[in-house]
């Protein structure tokens, strides 16, 4: 079993492990080497290669590809539609309070004309379309284009809404994680979607974990994804000794960058106060490892 585990986030149904693992591990490795952890650097990652410390990926980005395939891709069942149009709108609020006064303006603008928009709509799809279009015009996403900004946003908000509805998918999301954990494992890395994930995996153990490390993580999403985390009601995981969360302040995702008042049992455990800056790519899941900030609580997990 591998001492290091990782767990994506969204969008990598296209992806494989291998190739995750190749772009992860370097930014593990510089997040632990700017944190004084040079040895143990060149054990992750050396000489473009993997070192001899096993860090593996729980990849499970096909489970969505085969699911994706029901149905058109710009189009969300009423279900879906019901909870992407909820974490949509907490994801235009965090827009809203953005460290960039540009993005405050845009995303004031957006909720200020959802809110003066009649209220008789057709249906849970039709709701949704108007805050997603919203969302699309935010400056993290309206880059790419409005076209694709919708479908990315639809594609993502269906897979964060099938694991937390359907138990099937997360039943096999989590067994693509405990193939990776065992004895061996110290340190356990989820990002985005991938932070639920790792944290309900914790969950799950019986044994202690040295560390979790949760990055751009929605579990402070209240209505939305705190409430339909698994066990209820949430709480630091029993096993877990160490619990770092951190968020960039202008990360949408990450709902609140403090999650410890959330989390009973956080006391000692949880820290997460922390933030960082990951400049042009706030919710880029390597700008996030390759940062002091993470690498230094895996320098002390692994000694």
């Amino acid at each position: 079993m591998a001492r290091i585990v990782l767990v994506h986030g969204i969008a990598q149904e296209q992806r494989s492990a291998d190739a995750l693992e190749a772009e992860w591990l370097p930014s593990v490795a510089g997040g632990v080497r700017l944190a004084g952890g040079a040895a143990l650097a060149d054990r992750l990652w050396r000489a473009n290669l993997p070192g001899d410390l096993e860090t593996r990926m729980a990849f499970y980005g096909d489970v969505f590809l085969r699911s994706g395939q029901q149905g058109g891709d710009d189009e969300l069942s009423g279900a879906e539609a019901e909870l992407a149009e909820a974490l949509a709108l907490e994801w235009l609020t965090r827009g809203a309070e953005s460290s960039r006064e540009s993005d405050r303006r845009r995303a004031a603008s957006e909720l200020a004309a959802l809110a003066g928009q009649p209220g008789e709509r057709q249906g849970a799809r039709a709701a949704a379309r108007p805050v997603l279009n919203a969302l699309a015009r935010l400056r993290p996403f309206a880059r790419f284009g409005a076209g694709f900004a919708e479908r990315f946003l639809v594609k993502a908000l269906r897979q964060v809404s099938a694991y937390l509805t359907d138990e099937t998918v997360r039943e096999t999301v989590q067994q693509r994680v405990a193939e990776h954990v065992g004895a061996d494992t110290e340190v356990l890395i989820g990002h985005s979607l991938g932070s639920v994930v790792a944290y309900e995996a914790a969950h799950r153990l019986d044994r202690p974990l040295p560390l979790l490390v949760t990055l751009g993580s929605p579990l402070g999403l209240r209505t939305v994804v705190y409430e339909r985390t698994r066990p209820q009601p949430p709480r630091v995981p029993p096993a877990v000794r160490r619990w770092v969360n951190l968020a960039d302040v202008d990360d949408l995702v990450a709902a609140r960058p403090d999650l410890t008042a959330w989390f009973p049992g956080a006391d000692g455990v949880l820290h997460s106060e922390r933030t960082v800056d990951n400049g042009a790519r706030p919710h880029d899941a390597t700008s996030y490892l390759a940062k002091r900030e993470t690498g230094a609580p895996i320098v002390a997990a692994l000694g």
